[in-house]
């Protein structure tokens, strides 16, 4: 057959970090994890730990194990930088053997740091995530000229799009979800090398089969069920008859592949049975390499703009499906609102409907605070070196993940000198250039995408970015006023208290004026409804608790004093609720997401 079979594993779980503790930028963070223990069943392997995080990263021991028996090349594997990097501090052995599988069996895949909605970022952001995502990669497709990106959650836009293939000399294989074409003509386009023209770059891109992606993922076929679904499912006569080989696409969260006993298993047999009946494994990214090279026959014009595929721009590849209005998907799930009538949804949440407004809020509280940490850096750069050029600032921003990430690039030789890093910056103080690196991560840190994926607000993940997003406003706030600019400082701490008062965020960005999908869903009592705690034991919201919690710790005694009068203190804890898609985990405590000990 010419029919050929390619699979996609993304590689991402996102910390439970509840506290930043104290740094001076010369140095990787140093943080505190949450205690609330969980175990998950391997194989027949239960494997547990302290947090939900840890007991993936314990859980990925087993991906050598799956994908090296597989042949080199088979399938494509990304790991979120940062997640790859917690393996390398937690378990080093494991990280030693993904190395090696990333080296010599799979084909690797960059991805951006920290796994934000690319797209909802300003390009200063993007800009800086694109260059810094391939240098984290460098050792691992180095000698590659054709690479593939894996954009988290797929979300897309043309712009994001032109950043990502600016950011590199290499050409890109974007991996999407069919659903985010436009104009997919069968049966020319369907399975083939296909472009995507992004402004004026061009890169080429390949939309997954979510029908077969899912039935793998979520078990609803077994393996005989799989095989048939490949070989006499996805079959295209022209081209088997033209003797033109064309690819089956598929992609998952590698944690489809080990949370469940039977997953591994079952991947290699399916894998194993697709070639006995003639089909070839190959990665996507070296199906597109083989076109290129001519070792793969092509359809007149393949490869080229004649074959030029359009995306939605803000689609995805796990959207709220039902709610389209054109047969694609959308940034909906993340967004709360439906972009092309712009009202706020509403989903189902332990049997009731929730309005997802707030999704809305946090995505434009959390750009506006970003703004506030990339200004702040930028003007205290130009305080003493005022004729920086943005440029040499992103290089330098760029730079600094050999700091965050020393231990991942000092694995592979790479230059992490503070010489190398602040070399963009030359004349300024490195111990405050270091300073505002360290504080800009954090903020990067802080935009997870994990929080706005899920319907209820309170959750572990949402605790996490408004933790860190509160430690990087309160590390630049005592910037400026180590700097003796206290109107400035004065400003950053009124941009953390909009996440103390975010439930006043209703009001201030009048949000009741929004129209909802069956008109309930922006209005006030919707609210404050999403927004109610899930513990016992603050009623405080989970953005307010987050900050509370970090503010409790890292704020001067004068300011802490002050908001004494206004929070209680007593109940600034790290508890959240659970996570609906983790509640097949089995948990010490079922009720909610606790957290066992202080900082």
């Amino acid at each position: 057959m010419y029919q050929k079979f390619g699979y996609h594993f993304h590689g991402y779980q996102p910390g439970d970090i509840i506290y930043i503790h104290d740094g001076s930028g010369w140095d990787p963070i140093k943080y505190s994890e949450r205690l609330s223990p969980v175990s998950l069943k391997i194989r027949d392997i239960e494997v547990k730990s302290r947090n939900w995080t840890r007991t993936v990263i314990k859980a990925y021991e087993y991906t050598s194990d799956a994908l090296g028996s597989l042949k080199s090349g088979c399938v494509s594997v990304d790991f979120e930088p940062f997640t790859l990097y917690m393996i390398l501090r937690y378990k080093p052995k494991i990280y030693g053997e993904i190395v090696d599988l990333l080296t010599s069996k799979v084909e690797t895949v960059p991805t951006t740091l920290f796994h934000p909605i690319l797209p909802h970022l300003s390009s200063f952001e993007q800009e800086i995530l694109a260059k810094a995502s391939f240098d984290f990669y460098e050792p691992f497709i180095r000698e590659k000229k054709v690479v593939g990106y894996w954009l988290p959650e797929n979300v897309v836009t043309k712009k994001t799009a032109k950043i990502v293939a600016d950011s590199t000399e290499k050409e890109i294989v974007f991996l999407l979800d069919e659903r985010q074409f436009v104009g997919l003509h069968y049966p020319q386009a369907k399975f083939s090398c296909n472009t995507y023209k992004c402004d004026d770059k061009i890169g080429y891109v390949f939309g997954r089969d979510h029908q077969l992606s899912d039935a793998f993922a979520f078990n609803t076929l077994d393996v005989e069920g799989l095989v048939r679904a490949v070989v006499e499912g996805r079959i295209d006569v022209f081209k088997e008859n033209s003797r033109i080989p064309y690819l089956v696409y598929l992609a998952s969260d590698l944690e489809a592949l080990l949370s469940n006993p039977q997953q591994l298993d079952k991947f290699l047999r399916w894998v194993s049975k697709l070639e006995e009946k003639g089909v070839e494994t190959i990665n996507t990214i070296e199906f597109v390499r083989k076109k290129k090279n001519s070792e793969y026959l092509c359809l007149e014009g393949e490869c080229s703009e004649h074959f030029r595929i359009n995306v939605k721009d803000y689609s995805s590849w796990s959207d709220y499906y039902d709610l389209s209005m054109d047969g694609r998907t959308s940034d909906i799930r993340w967004m709360g609102v439906r972009r092309e009538d712009g009202k706020v949804i509403n989903r189902i949440y332990n049997g009731q409907k929730l309005s997802q407004l707030w999704k809305y809020a946090f995505t434009k509280l959390f750009r506006e605070l970003n703004r506030s940490v990339r200004f702040g850096v930028i003007d205290m750069i130009h305080k003493y070196l005022p004729d920086a050029s943005i440029e040499s600032i992103k290089e330098f921003l760029v730079r600094y993940s050999r700091i965050f990430f020393r231990e991942h690039y000092e694995y592979f030789e790479m230059d992490t000198t503070i010489e190398y890093v602040i070399e963009p910056l030359k004349g300024i103080d490195p111990t405050l250039a270091l300073r505002l690196g360290r504080i800009y991560y954090i903020m990067l840190l802080a935009n997870h995408s994990d929080p706005r994926f899920w319907e209820n607000i309170d959750t572990r993940v949402t605790f996490e970015n408004v933790s860190a997003i509160s430690k990087a406003l309160i590390e630049l706030m005592k910037v400026y006023i180590d700097e003796n600019m206290h109107e400035r400082a004065n400003y950053i701490l009124l941009e953390y208290m909009k996440l103390l008062a975010f439930p006043q965020l209703y009001y201030d960005y009048e949000l009741f004026k929004m129209p909802g999908l069956e008109g309930w869903e922006t209005t006030e009592k919707a609210w404050f409804d999403s927004l109610k705690s899930e513990v016992p034991n603050c009623d405080y919201n989970v953005i307010t608790r987050g900050a509370l919690y970090v503010g409790n710790e890292d704020l001067p005694e004068d300011i802490k004093g002050a908001l004494e009068v206004l929070y209680d203190l007593k109940k600034a804890v790290a508890d959240t609720g659970h996570i609906s898609g983790e509640m097949h985990g089995e948990w010490e405590n079922k009720e909610w997401c606790e957290h066992r000990a202080k900082v």
